[in-house]
């Protein structure tokens, strides 16, 4: 069964070699007690090892039942040990950690066998030994004897074929001794036993077979084995021992249990980085949602803008702030000049650029330009003037949008005149679409959803319904006020007259209910309905009180359903303060306009002049040569009562210097003419078409693109590039970029944010590696006679890794946790600082995804910091491992 065959083993130490065996020749029958006797130092323990397959004999071979083991690799010798011998050690060998039944049940977790059925053989073993009733104790509740039994109930319960036995009753009194030895006797019925002993009276009593040695040498042996009583076992019956993960982690969760404070205070130390990058994690991401939402908001209030007639608003806005993508790199040691004030003027003097707005929007309309997911939405607006009236509380009829409040106070008078370049009147019609109060809402459920809190009724749903739009401080503007006449706007000439005297003025406060407010209705004027035939004239009425109140009558009726307010945390809303209507009302009011009586009549008769009865061309012809000839008062007395001039637009035309007049090209003086004389002009059929306010639906005056974010934004412009150079040079698109400036500051911050949250986590992450190996470490030395115990029983190099990676993953997934769980609570105070401090509500927020994400990496972290010192785990010698405490 066993055979030894010159068996040498030979130690170096430093430059010395020392020979523990010399040439070993013994052969062992399959059942028999083999003592083996002699002095300490003799190499008693040393033959045991190498019979074990713990230790390699450096010359010889060792014959196990026919096969040489010369050949064998380290699985060989993992499931020789497994299946074939079974240890008992003078110290027991316990893992402390571990219950009886646990100890015992390792070799058969080692093997493969099933958990119920390890837990069966376990029991026959204890039992056998006579601890059936000590099964869930630790070792270190049990006697020396008894934990001897649990010894010799580990190294049976495989079934072995060997049985070795170092010094089994080296630390037990005489009785107990004498119980062990019985036992072991009982055992060599049916086994090999071979017991090293330094005690010749037990050896004589109970052992069958005493051999001595003597300097590494075979002295005497008492009853030596003939070749033909070796009987050959069978050598294919070994099947390699693997231990589970499940095991590997039962067994280093069980070690780490036994030291618990310790084991936290690891998680704890190996959770610091963990906590700090989650920190990182969650202020970027509450900072990068906060971006986002700026990014959305401000996008939402500066758009974007393509106007049917545009300048390039964005090369000013470049000129003025010096800020140019074609800047050239100078040479430092000289200055060179810059020419800001020649683009500042060549910007401010261009000539205003024709846009094709419906052929870009059957572009952006064809579904193949994908811009659908990169904006909040699109916003197109009309020529058609939305005009609203309201009746006071004395029965007139007040205009309230487009609106008058600017003309009220004087102002217009004196801004008028300068708009004489195409740069001036494009800023002009700016800011007069901006002042209206009333203003279209995104097409933007969800938007609006999340930039307004409504604060008394409801969102309008139809396109006779309109919401009010507080600010954040529930205020309405006095100029929101004048504007839709529930203050006096004649107020404002006198207010205007006192600040030019320099005459401070002050505005009433006023309070309303939400009631009150949401009894507000409106008046839909249509624009072709302020005019009425008079023979083959259509003559303008709008002067006329009566004629308005009839027409108002029956006009439709505009109900405020709603009061909103910018949300919580919004920094900029698509309306700031004003009233909101839904992108319907414009398109029932084209349709409305498009089908009246005065434009088919126009439409007609495209020859003749509506508003004069006579021939287009005529009028304007007339009006330029009179313009060159005659005095400027002159001029205006003649036009004032042919085209029902006001006092007001009399005064604003006077003010025009006749000089610059005559010094622009005819077609900017008709165009500046046709600004006060609206449909009387007489030019072109397609002016008037243009006072009546027709528009169709797929030829906007105005194009507004929403991006969701500066991202996308850019996207969108690539598009707009893209249009571009796919199209003839008269349809190329100029748009107007207000924040496109803005967009290089927020980059460069958002990548200077990012490269400073990579340098902490990066410095995190090596920390942690570095705590994690060396705790790894620490805890490979103290279970150093584990891994002997471990080895002894079968377990494999692997094995062993595989224990030591587990305990890495549960103190890493401890340190995850712990790591998360500190990390949500210093969020939480994050975000009371924060909300005190700088009035930023829930700024800090670390995502679900992320969170599992860094338990994840703190695993992986620990594993691989733990791999060398699995390592070296793994390729400890297990004699030495057995020996240390």
């Amino acid at each position: 069964m066993l055979t030894l065959r010159s068996i040498e083993k030979d130690y170096q130490t430093g430059d010395t070699k020392v020979e523990a065996l010399r040439g070993i020749d013994l052969q062992f029958r399959a059942c028999e007690f083999a003592a083996i006797l002699g002095p300490s130092g003799c190499g008693k323990t040393t033959l045991l090892n190498i019979i074990g397959g713990l230790d390699q004999y450096t010359r010889g071979d060792l014959i196990v039942n026919g096969r040489s083991t010369k050949q064998f690799r380290d699985s060989d010798w993992d499931a020789y040990r497994n299946h074939s011998i079974g240890f008992v050690f003078q110290s027991y060998n316990l893992i402390p950690h571990q219950t009886v039944l646990s100890n015992v049940e390792l070799a058969l977790t080692l093997s493969g066998v099933s958990r119920e059925e390890r837990r069966r053989r376990a029991r026959e073993a204890l039992e056998k030994v006579g601890l059936g009733d000590q099964m869930k104790k630790k070792p270190n509740q049990l006697s020396g004897g008894q934990m001897q039994r649990v010894a010799i109930a580990r190294a049976l319960v495989n079934d072995p074929d060997i049985l070795l036995a170092d010094e089994p009753t080296g630390a037990l009194d005489s009785e107990t001794s004498v119980q062990v030895m019985e036992i072991l006797k009982d055992i060599a019925r049916d086994k090999l036993v071979i017991m090293v002993t330094h005690n010749p009276e037990l050896a004589d009593t109970y052992a069958t077979r005493i051999i001595r040695l003597l300097d590494g040498k075979v002295v005497s042996d008492s009853d030596p084995c003939a070749e033909e009583e070796t009987a050959a076992g069978d050598a294919d019956r070994q099947k390699k021992p693997s231990m589970s993960f499940m095991t590997a982690l039962l067994l280093s969760l069980n070690n780490l249990l036994t030291k618990k404070g310790r084991t936290l205070l690891t998680a704890f130390a190996g959770s610091i980085g963990i906590i700090g990058i989650a920190l990182i994690l969650s202020m970027a991401s509450g900072a990068n949602r906060y971006i986002n939402r700026v990014q959305e908001d401000t996008l939402s209030s500066y758009p974007l803008e393509i106007e049917e007639r545009s300048v390039d608003m964005t090369g000013m806005l470049s000129a003025l702030t010096g800020v140019s993508a074609d800047a050239q790199e100078h040479e430092d040691g000289k200055i060179y000049s810059g020419s800001r004030m020649t683009n500042l003027m060549s910007s401010m003097m261009s000539e205003v650029t024709e846009n094709n707005l419906a052929a870009f929007k059957k572009y952006l309309d064809s579904g193949e330009t994908g811009i659908d997911k990169l904006v909040s939405g699109i916003q197109y607006e009309y020529n058609t003037p939305l005009t609203l009236y309201r009746i006071d509380e004395k029965g007139n009829p007040v205009q309230v949008n487009p609106s008058t409040t600017l003309e009220a106070t004087g102002m217009m008078a004196l801004m008028q005149p300068t708009m004489t370049t195409g740069l001036s009147s494009t800023m002009m019609n700016v800011t007069n679409r901006r002042m209206n109060a009333f203003q279209p809402l995104l097409d933007n459920d969800e938007l609006l959803k999340t930039q307004y809190d409504v604060l008394a009724g409801r969102m309008p749903q139809a396109m006779d319904e309109v919401v009010l739009i507080v600010d954040r401080h529930n205020e309405l503007s006095d100029y929101v006020l004048y504007t839709l006449g529930i203050k006096d706007q004649g107020e404002l000439a006198g207010q205007f007259e006192q600040l030019m005297l320099g005459v401070p003025i002050e505005s009433e406060d006023m309070e309303f209910t939400y009631d009150e407010l949401l009894a507000l209705r409106f008046k839909l004027m249509i624009n072709t309905d302020f005019y009425e035939k008079q023979g083959d004239q259509w003559m303008d009425r709008r002067s006329s009180q009566e004629y308005l109140l009839q027409k108002l009558e029956n006009a439709m009726e505009i109900k405020v359903v709603g009061i909103l307010r910018p949300a919580e945390g919004v920094i900029a809303s698509s309306i700031s303060s004003g009233v909101g209507y839904r992108n319907e009302l414009m398109a029932y009011l084209l349709e409305k306009v498009n089908s009246s009586e005065i434009v088919q009549a126009q439409l007609a008769n495209p020859d003749i002049d509506i508003f004069t009865g006579q021939p287009f061309g005529k009028g304007s012809e007339e009006m330029m040569n009179d313009l060159d000839q005659m005095d400027f008062s002159d001029f205006i007395d003649k036009y004032a009562s042919a085209f029902q001039l006001t006092l007001e637009q009399r005064f604003m035309i006077s003010m025009l210097p006749k000089e610059q007049l005559n010094s622009l090209p005819k077609e900017q003086v008709k165009s500046l003419m046709s600004t006060f004389m609206p449909g009387l002009s007489g030019m072109t059929i397609e002016e008037n078409l243009a006072t009546l306010g027709v528009s169709t639906i797929d030829r906007p005056a105005s194009i507004y693109i929403y991006p969701k974010d500066f991202y996308s934004k850019e996207k969108i412009i690539d598009l707009i590039k893209a249009y571009n150079e796919s199209v003839n040079e008269e349809d190329v698109i100029h748009y107007t970029d207000y924040v496109g400036l803005l967009m290089s500051s927020v980059t460069t911050i958002i990548n200077a944010i990012s490269y400073v949250l990579i340098a902490f986590v990066a410095i995190s992450l090596v920390v942690s590696s570095i705590m994690i190996g060396i705790i790894t470490y620490i805890s490979v030395l103290e279970r150093t006679k584990e891994i002997g115990i471990l080895r002894a029983i079968g377990a494999s190099k692997r094995d062993i890794s595989r224990v030591f990676n587990a305990e890495t993953l549960i103190v890493g997934f401890s340190a995850g946790v712990i790591g998360i769980l500190v990390t949500l609570v210093l969020v939480c105070l994050v975000n009371v600082i924060l909300k005190s401090m700088a009035g930023l509500s829930n700024i800090a927020g670390l995502p679900v995804g992320a969170a599992f994400l860094l338990v994840l990496i703190s695993m992986a972290l620990t594993l691989i910091a733990g791999l060398i010192p699995s390592r070296l785990a793994a390729k400890k010698d297990p004699v030495v491992a057995l020996r240390t405490e």
